[in-house]
C-alpha cells in the first residue's frame, strides 16, 4: 500500500483554530480598524484593546491565512477582499454572519453528545425557540443582522433567476428585516408585498425597509405559522425556513404555502440543498448536523425530498436551479 500523508485529515482537525482566528477578529475589529490606513503592532493592539502577549501572532496569523497584507516597514493593512467585506461601515459588511456564528461555536463543541443523543445542544431549542430569542432585543437585532447578510447575495440571485415580470405580489415567509424582498424589488419596480415574521421584527422590517426607499411597496405582516395562515401573493418565498423543523412542520409548512397562492401562483424554496447522492454538497451537510445541534427535529435535505413534499403538497412544474455558491430554490406551481 503505497504511503499516504495525513495532510488534509489533520488540516481539518485543526480547521477550528482558523475560523476562530476569522470569528476573533471580525469580534474585535480587527479589519474596520484597518479601514482607514494601515498601522502598525502598537497602533493595531491599542485600537482594538488587546494584550500584547498575543497581538503580534495574532495579526501575523491574519496575514498567513491571507485576510491581511504586512509591509516592509511592518504596517498591517486589509486585504481588498477583507476591506470590502469586513469592515463594520460598510453595506457589504458580512461580519454580522459570523458573529451570529460565533454564538454557535461553543454548542458545535457538543455535536459528539448530540449525536449520541439524537438531542439539541441549545438550551431554548424547542417549538419557542424564535419567541424566546425575539424577546432579547439585543439577540434580535443580531439574528435580523445576521439574516440579513445571509439573504442579499439569495435576493439578487433570485433578482436575476426568478422570472418576476409574470407576477405583480411576492411575500417572503420568515422574512427578518425583508433583505432579500429589498433586493427583488429595487430589480422590479412593478413588484409590491411584504414580509411575514413574528410581530417583534416589526420595527426592524420598516426600518430597514424605509432606509432603502420602499416603505410604499412593502408592508409588514406579523403572525407565527404555527397559529395562522400565511398571507396570500403571487410568489412566497421559504428560505431557510423548512430545515429548522421537523418533517410534520415542513409539510405543514409547505400545505400553508399551497393554500396561500393563487392557481398559477409560484412557491420558492430556498436552502443549503444537499446533493441527491449525498456525497458532495458538504455545505448542506453540516447545515444539517448545525441543525442537530440547535433545533428540535430541524434538517436539512435533498432536491429531491423537497419536489417530493411539494408534489405531495399539491405543487406541480418543479425546478431546481442554483442560486449561489452553496445554496439552490426549488419552485412549484399551484
Amino acid at each position: 500500500m503505497p504511503f499516504v500523508l495525513a495532510d488534509r485529515i489533520l488540516k481539518l482537525g485543526y480547521a477550528y483554530r482558523e475560523a476562530k482566528v476569522l470569528m476573533s477578529a471580525v469580534e474585535l475589529g480587527v479589519f474596520s480598524a484597518l479601514a482607514e490606513e494601515p498601522l502598525d503592532l502598537d497602533a493595531l493592539m491599542e485600537s482594538i484593546r488587546i494584550d500584547r502577549r498575543g497581538a503580534r501572532d495574532f495579526f501575523d496569523a491574519l496575514v498567513a491565512l491571507g485576510l491581511l497584507d504586512r509591509d516592509a516597514s511592518g504596517r498591517y493593512a486589509c486585504t481588498p477582499e477583507t476591506a470590502f467585506y469586513l469592515d463594520r461601515r460598510k453595506e457589504s459588511y458580512q461580519g454580522d454572519d459570523l458573529e451570529f456564528n460565533a454564538q454557535q461555536y461553543g454548542r458545535w463543541n457538543l455535536l459528539t453528545r448530540a449525536l449520541k443523543s439524537g438531542k439539541p445542544q441549545n438550551a431554548v431549542a424547542v417549538k419557542g425557540n424564535f419567541p424566546v430569542l425575539y424577546t432579547d432585543p439585543v439577540a434580535l437585532q443580531s439574528f435580523a443582522k445576521a439574516m440579513s447578510v445571509a439573504s442579499r447575495p439569495v435576493g439578487v440571485a433570485l433578482a436575476e433567476k426568478f422570472p418576476w415580470s409574470r407576477y405583480r405580489t411576492v411575500v417572503d415567509v420568515g422574512s427578518a428585516r425583508g433583505a432579500l424582498l429589498v433586493e427583488v424589488t429595487s430589480v422590479y419596480s412593478h413588484l409590491t408585498g411584504g414580509g411575514f415574521d413574528l410581530p417583534p421584527m416589526k420595527p426592524l422590517f420598516e426600518s430597514y425597509v424605509r432606509e432603502h426607499g420602499l416603505s410604499d411597496r412593502l408592508q409588514f405582516y406579523p403572525g407565527n405559522f404555527f397559529d395562522e395562515p400565511l398571507p396570500g401573493g403571487d410568489v412566497l418565498v421559504l428560505g431557510r425556513v423548512l430545515h429548522d423543523w421537523n418533517l410534520e412542520t415542513k409539510k405543514m409548512l409547505l400545505n400553508k404555502a399551497h393554500a396561500a397562492l393563487p392557481t398559477g401562483g409560484a412557491l420558492i424554496v430556498y436552502e443549503r440543498l444537499i446533493d441527491d447522492e449525498r456525497r458532495t454538497h458538504a455545505a448542506g451537510l453540516l447545515s444539517s448536523l448545525n441543525m442537530l445541534v440547535m433545533t428540535e427535529g430541524g434538517f436539512d435535505f435533498t432536491a429531491a425530498d423537497g419536489i417530493a413534499w411539494m408534489r405531495e403538497a399539491g405543487f406541480h412544474d418543479m425546478k431546481v436551479e442554483p442560486l449561489t455558491s452553496d445554496q439552490a430554490m426549488v419552485v412549484g406551481v399551484k
